[in-house]
């Protein structure tokens, strides 16, 4: 295992992204068609929160009772990202090697961070990025 790989070598760089003034609709579609669980959120060039799909299953109902549908649209059309996004997002450095990423998502608890070069986003890291990457190596 290489000791001081950058985390830039396995984080997802093509990271799908929403604005803070997005509608709650197209996380929930974004989330849905891509099969993904974390949304860095936007303000311009500024990563300012990050939403899950923990955070939209949360506020949704269909999932769990039949008929729901109507509440679901409801409580989405009643709340704005910046209610549901976790803010102020812990990010790291595309520097920061994969273990000190690793003790990051580890102590803190952590499932996912934005990773930044020269202030703007340029990926994100998940436990499953690391744990894939841990597995190669053995």
């Amino acid at each position: 295992m290489k000791r001081r790989e950058p985390i830039s070598h396995i984080m997802t760089k093509n990271v799908l992204t929403v604005k803070v003034t997005d509608d709650l609709h197209e996380v929930v579609e974004l989330v849905k068609k891509n099969h993904i669980r974390h949304l860095p959120v936007l303000d311009g060039a500024e990563v300012v929160g990050i939403i899950s799909s923990t955070d939209i299953n949360r506020l949704t109902f269909s999932s769990l009772f039949e008929n729901q549908e109507g509440a679901d649209e409801a409580i989405l059309e009643m709340l704005t990202i910046p209610q549901v996004m976790t803010q102020k997002p812990r990010t790291v450095e595309a520097s920061l090697s994969i273990r000190e990423v690793a003790e990051i998502l580890t102590t803190e608890e952590y499932h996912a961070l934005p990773v930044v070069e020269n202030g703007q986003l340029a990926g994100i890291v998940t436990t499953t990025d690391v744990i894939k990457y841990m597995l190669e190596q053995y």
